[in-house]
C-alpha cells in the first residue's frame, strides 16, 4: 500500500496525518523547517520524523505539502528536482490550484490539490473532524481519481472542482467560516456595550445562534430569514442605523442590502424600496 509523507507538520499536516492513521493507511512521517514540529507529528501519528525533504520524499509514494500557502510553490521547487517519478504531489490550500506545480509533467509525478472544508483550530485534536468533512480536489486525472477513491473509502464525499474556481470557492468557505466569526464577534460586542459581559453576551445569545443556523441547514436561507429586513420594517432598521457607530453602520448596511435581496425571494410582492434607500442613503 502506498506510504504518505508530510512536508509541514502544522494543524492541517497533522490532522489529516492522524486521520489516515487511524483509518489504516500508512504513513511515512514528516518532515518540518522546526524540527520539533516535525518529531511532535510524527509521534502523534505513529510515524517517522524526518531530517530533510529528500529523505522524506524518497520514502513516500504519495507526497502532501501542507505548508502555509506562501512556500507552497518554494516547498515544490525543491521537490520537483529530486527523483519523484510515479509519486503524487498534493498540496491542501483551499485558494491555490495545482498548477503551481509547474512542470511536474517532466517529472513523471501526478498532482492535485485537496482541501477539506473544516476549520482547524488544533494541531491534536481536529482530526476527529475529519471523518464527517467535505473534500474538494482538483488536478490531473490520475492524481484526482487515486486520491478521491483514498477518502471516498473512508467515507468521506469527495467533489472535482476546476481549478481556477478554487479562488471564489475559497472565498466562499472563508465567508461562510471566518467571516461569520466577525459578525458575531459584532453583535457580541454591541451587547458588551448594552452592559453584558462577553460570557453573558455568548450565553444570551447560545440558541439564538444555533437555533438560526439549523434553520438555515435545515430550510435554506429564504425559509430561515427573520427580522426587521424581511418584514420590511424601516423604523426598526433606521433606529439600527442611527445608535451605531460608522464602521458597524456600513457593515449592518453591506448586510441589509443583501437581506433584501434574499427577502424579495421570499415575499415577492412585497415593494422593499423604501428599506432599499434607507440602507443606500445612510452609507
Amino acid at each position: 500500500m502506498n506510504r504518505t509523507g508530510f512536508i509541514g507538520a502544522g494543524r492541517v499536516g497533522c490532522s489529516i496525518g492522524k486521520y489516515l492513521s487511524e483509518s489504516g493507511i500508512p504513513l511515512a512521517g514528516y518532515y518540518d523547517s522546526t524540527q520539533k514540529a516535525s518529531h511532535d507529528a510524527a509521534a502523534f501519528t505513529a510515524s517517522n520524523c524526518f531530517a530533510d525533504i529528500k529523505e522524506l520524499t524518497a520514502a513516500s509514494d504519495i507526497l502532501f505539502l501542507t505548508t502555509p500557502d506562501g512556500i507552497i510553490e518554494r516547498t515544490w521547487e525543491e521537490v520537483r528536482l529530486l527523483p519523484i517519478s510515479g509519486k503524487l504531489v498534493c498540496h491542501c490550500s483551499g485558494a491555490m490550484p495545482s498548477d503551481v506545480f509547474e512542470g511536474i509533467g517532466d517529472t513523471g509525478a501526478c498532482c492535485c490539490s485537496l482541501h477539506p472544508m473544516l476549520p482547524f483550530h488544533d494541531r491534536f485534536s481536529s482530526y476527529q473532524q475529519l471523518h464527517h468533512a467535505f473534500f474538494t480536489i482538483e488536478g490531473d486525472d490520475e492524481a484526482v481519481q487515486r486520491l478521491t477513491d483514498m477518502f471516498a473509502g473512508l467515507g468521506n464525499t469527495v467533489c472535482r472542482i476546476q481549478g481556477a474556481c478554487k479562488p471564489k470557492y475559497h472565498a466562499a468557505a472563508s465567508i461562510l467560516s471566518n467571516q461569520v466569526i466577525a459578525v458575531l464577534d459584532t453583535g457580541y460586542r454591541l451587547l458588551e456595550e448594552c452592559g453584558f459581559s462577553r460570557e453573558a453576551a455568548i450565553d444570551a445569545t447560545r440558541e439564538l445562534v444555533r437555533q438560526n443556523i439549523e434553520n438555515v441547514l435545515a430550510h435554506d436561507c429564504i425559509q430561515a430569514l427573520t427580522g426587521p429586513v424581511e418584514r420590511g420594517d424601516g423604523a426598526t432598521v433606521k433606529k439600527h442605523l442611527d445608535c451605531l457607530d460608522a464602521e458597524t453602520r456600513r457593515m449592518y448596511q453591506v448586510l441589509g442590502s443583501r437581506l433584501i435581496q434574499i427577502a424579495e425571494k421570499k415575499h415577492p410582492g412585497q415593494d422593499y424600496a423604501t428599506l432599499r434607500a434607507l440602507l443606500q442613503t445612510e452609507s
